[in-house]
């Protein structure tokens, strides 16, 4: 039997990195942006994101971020196909 691929784990020292954020979101103290001057932090997945992001400064094992910029290529593709046929068209009508 073949094996089953490993799935993405996070170490034990990032949850609890994340769960010390979840306290100070509970609290109501937890801050975001750079130094803390980016407001109040309003949601479950922002103090989660902010954990994680902590975790990974401090060099513990957490899965890499999903890279947009598969998605992002293929959008500005279209977008710039489509803007060129209709420079053309309208070239064509004068």
């Amino acid at each position: 039997m073949a094996r089953k691929a490993k799935k993405r784990r996070y170490s034990r020292s990032s949850g609890s990195d994340v769960e010390s954020e979840m306290r100070r979101y509970k609290k109501g103290t937890a801050k975001s942006g750079r130094g803390g001057r980016g407001g109040r932090v309003k949601s479950r997945k922002q103090a989660i994101a902010i954990g994680l992001s902590k975790a990974r400064k401090k060099g513990k094992k957490v899965p890499k971020k999903a890279s947009k910029r598969k998605t992002s290529k293929k959008k500005t593709a279209k977008k710039s196909s489509k803007t060129t046929s209709k420079r053309k068209s309208a070239k064509r009508s004068r």
